[in-house]
């Protein structure tokens, strides 16, 4: 399949209730990305989620913020990728991830889903772990149940650094669709 475009997801749950947890870290990123480039997020029932299209480098670009709760995201991913034809070299996901420290950004163009399960469930919708993802550190829980540690906010002392942390996300971002665009656009020239 000849992608038409880029889709980048960010992970997280809908409703103020957990607006600003560390598990909407993903949220956060691709929402500020949107922010930076201008675009507007708009709700898509068919599709199970907020959608902000863009372009960047003549190349369509999906922002995606799925409307299903954080262990359906797959539902989402699955449908917005059928409906624009992404093929998955053209995928990037913006996960929470408790193995890395706070402020840790770390890019894998594939693996294990490492317990998340927003993950999980796009691998399991996707039949593979072979899509791209950035995580985002938000450090382990000292003591006490994980989910009430992913749905927690950050602690003050996280939430001075939070800006910064985003923004390098969202250069992240950049970068990787600098990227992605240019050997799309080799491709096609040869």
């Amino acid at each position: 399949m000849t992608s038409k475009g880029f889709l980048i997801t960010g992970l997280g749950n809908p409703g103020k209730k957990y607006e600003n947890t560390r598990h909407n870290f993903g949220f956060m990123v691709v929402k500020a990305f949107a922010e930076k480039q201008g675009w507007t997020f708009k709700a898509d029932s068919n599709l199970q989620g907020e959608i902000a299209l863009g372009t960047v480098s003549e190349s369509k670009v999906i922002l995606l913020l799925p409307k299903t709760y954080m262990n359906l995201s797959g539902q989402s991913v699955r449908k917005v990728l059928d409906y624009y034809k992404i093929d998955l070299t053209h995928f990037l996901v913006v996960a929470d991830d408790i193995a890395l420290d706070f402020g840790t950004l770390r890019f894998r163009e594939k693996g294990s889903s490492g317990g998340h399960n927003g993950l999980k469930d796009i691998e399991s919708h996707l039949g593979t772990q072979e899509y791209q993802r950035l995580r985002l550190g938000i450090g382990d829980r000292e003591h006490g149940y994980l989910e009430d540690y992913v749905l927690s906010p950050f602690s003050a002392e996280e939430q001075k650094d939070l800006p910064k942390v985003i923004e390098e996300g969202v250069d992240f971002l950049d970068k990787w669709l600098m990227k992605e665009t240019y050997e799309k656009s080799a491709k096609e020239t040869l």
